[in-house]
């Protein structure tokens, strides 16, 4: 339940749209925005992202500014990428018929050039990634007539770095007019000591939840250059079937497993306030998209998605009376924890354990765990077995499905995979498999085709 603070804005429902960076690319793109914008008039709360790619050879705003930055901290030349920067939005401005952004711009190199003199300057690395949505909304609140909302002003982290929960009551506070429309950047608000600070990965998503939870929203859009998630990755499946609705829940197991979906910490404040998620597509906005909901009916739908990624390692250990030999997991993770590494999966039996870990945590680390496992643990056999690739097929309704195992296994079996692992929790709203990296392809093919097609 919204607390009072966050219930500020009152009256008529609302909707908060956030664009990503493709849909914000030019101003063809920003054309179909605004069209989006005024095409409902309860989307009065705008989120923007800072200019994404035109094409697949384009640069990304942010990452020119970075750049900027990284050469003026070593006083190098950064005239050339902040050049293009002046330039891409200036393009912009003029193709929109508004007046191109001229103080920003100039503050940015200002503070360029007192950072490549190694005077004090208020471009740290995280200001200077900011300017990329600071100034694009600017650019977009005029255009559409909308009030500018500044972000640095309202959204605040705690001396932990994490969202302070007065951002709501400030944010609400600023947004309170039922007549206007609000342009909000994303991606970044102020720490303790009033410095910039940006979220992490997928960060203007992040603003948009923040967003749509102080004004308590009907629901949060969030606007991409694709219509919904997929049911399986279509590198691999060719043209799988879109998600109509997803849990939270579910969302998180899919994203985990490496679908290419939102985050769930990028949508918390939206999901804990119970503000179900909308992704459409900016280049089709008639399509139904996908709607992230804290339930479903999922009585009529055993599966929702498979997801999965390579790149796990998985060290065997085998010792008789295992099971008798209190602390022995125990100690297993004490080594992990000592060595910086964490594991995803620990199947066992009486005498072994397998201990699943991404090779992302584990290389580098390998030689020293196995020679402490060895020295600690004397085991009876251990070894590193070969790389393998985990699947997650994911859906609330799968415990309400007899059989929902046996058609899986079955339809790898008929593909000739072998399966290495089998992981199953209680919930119930999902079935890991680990196979071998050279399966990895076919076992998802299978999977998919023998609950959708």
């Amino acid at each position: 339940m919204n607390s009072p603070s966050e219930a500020a804005v009152s009256g008529a429902e609302k909707i908060v749209c956030k664009f990503g960076g493709t849909s914000l690319a030019d101003a063809a793109q920003i054309r179909k925005v605004r069209a989006i914008v005024q095409s409902d008039p309860r989307r009065r709360f705008v989120v923007v992202s800072a200019p994404g790619k035109r094409d697949k050879d384009d640069a990304k705003i942010t990452d020119l500014l970075l750049t900027c930055w990284h050469l003026a901290a070593q006083n190098l030349d950064y005239s050339e990428p902040l050049h293009l920067i002046r330039a891409r939005y200036d393009q912009i401005a003029r193709d929109l018929g508004i007046a191109p952004l001229t103080d920003p711009l100039d503050e940015a190199a200002a503070e360029l050039e007192k950072l490549a003199r190694h005077e004090d300057s208020l471009a740290t690395r995280d200001w200077m990634a900011a300017r990329g949505e600071f100034c694009h909304a600017l650019l977009i609140a005029e255009f559409l007539g909308a009030q500018f909302v500044p972000s640095g002003e309202c959204i605040r982290f705690d001396e932990e770095g994490l969202l302070d929960p007065i951002s709501y009551a400030n944010l609400a506070a600023l947004m309170s007019d039922e007549g206007a429309i609000y342009v909000v950047p994303g991606f970044y608000g102020r720490d303790q000591s009033g410095r910039i600070k940006t979220f992490p990965r997928g960060g203007s998503d992040i603003t948009g939840a923040v967003v749509s939870r102080a004004v308590g929203a009907l629901v949060y859009e969030n606007w991409t250059d694709v219509s919904g998630l997929l049911m399986a990755d279509p590198r691999v499946v060719e043209h799988p079937k879109p998600i109509e609705e997803v849990t939270y829940r579910e969302l998180r197991e899919l994203a985990y497993m490496g679908a290419s979906v939102l985050h769930e910490e990028t949508i918390f404040p939206a999901s804990q306030a119970g503000i179900p998620i909308q992704i459409k597509n900016t280049n089709a906005p008639d399509d139904a998209g996908t709607r992230i909901v804290a339930t479903r009916d999922a009585s009529d739908v055993g599966i929702v998605g498979i997801a999965g990624r390579k790149g796990f390692s998985t060290i065997y250990i085998e010792k008789a009376m295992m099971n008798q030999q209190r602390g022995f997991g125990r100690r297993v993770l004490e080594i992990l924890e000592t060595n910086g590494v964490s594991f995803e999966h620990m199947p066992s039996a009486l005498d072994s354990m397998s201990v699943v870990i991404g090779d992302e945590n584990f290389d580098g680390h390998a030689p020293t765990i196995l020679k402490e496992l060895e020295r600690t643990l004397e085991p009876d056999r251990m070894e590193l077995l070969p790389p393998m690739a985990l699947i997650a097929t994911v859906g609330e309704g799968m415990a309400l499905r007899v059989g929902v195992s046996g058609r899986l296994f079955g339809a790898l079996r008929e593909s000739g995979v072998n399966v290495r692992m089998i992981s199953q929790g209680a919930s119930e709203i999902n079935i890991i498999v680990g196979v071998s990296e050279a399966d990895y392809e076919s076992a998802v093919r299978a999977i998919y085709g023998a609950f959708v097609a």
